[in-house]
C-alpha cells in the first residue's frame, strides 16, 4: 500500500507542485525524497532556497513521513538537526488522508508565520517574542549564509 500511495503522491506533486515547492526522489528510491521550499516572499526567509529530506516508512500513510531540513535555518520551530515542529507531523495528530504536499505547504506556512508557543528552540522563540529586529537580522543572515540556490 505504501508504495502505490507514494507513487501517486510523487506524480501529483510533480504534475502540479504547490507554488514555491518541489520534490523528487533521491536516486529513484521512492521511500526517500528531497524537497525544496522557496522562502515565502512575505517572510524573513524571502530569497532563500531550503532543502529538506523526506523519508517514508513502509507503514505510510498510517505513519507520518520523517521530514527534516537539510538547509540550516534560524527558526523557533526548526532545530539544528533540521527537525520540524508542526502538528501535522506529530504521530498522534497525523491522519492517513494527509498528503506530502499538504505537509510541505504547512512547513512553508510556518516559515512565514513562526509559532513560538510550540517552539523546538526556546532561545530562538525568546528572541522572536522579545526582539523582532534581532530575530529578523539573525534569520536573514542565516538565509544569506546557508539558503542560497547553490547550497
Amino acid at each position: 500500500m505504501a508504495l502505490k500511495r507514494i507513487q501517486r503522491e510523487l506524480a501529483e506533486i510533480t504534475k502540479s507542485p504547490p507554488e514555491g515547492i518541489s520534490a523528487t526522489t533521491v536516486d529513484e528510491d521512492l521511500f526517500n525524497w528531497r524537497a525544496t521550499i522557496n522562502g515565502p516572499p512575505n517572510s524573513v526567509y524571502k530569497g532563500g532556497v531550503f532543502h529538506l529530506t523526506i523519508v517514508f516508512s513502509h507503514d505510510y500513510p498510517f505513519k507520518p513521513p520523517i521530514i527534516k531540513f537539510i538547509t540550516k535555518i534560524y527558526h523557533p520551530n526548526i532545530d539544528n538537526d533540521g527537525s520540524i515542529c508542526i502538528d501535522l507531523l506529530k504521530a498522534d495528530v497525523w491522519k492517513p488522508a494527509t498528503k506530502v504536499h499538504q505537509v510541505l505547504g504547512a512547513i512553508a506556512y510556518i516559515l512565514e508565520h513562526p509559532n513560538p508557543d510550540d517552539a523546538l528552540v526556546a532561545s530562538v522563540a525568546e528572541v522572536y517574542n522579545t526582539n523582532q529586529a534581532k530575530f529578523v537580522k539573525l534569520a536573514q543572515e542565516n538565509v544569506k549564509k546557508y539558503a542560497t540556490a547553490q547550497q
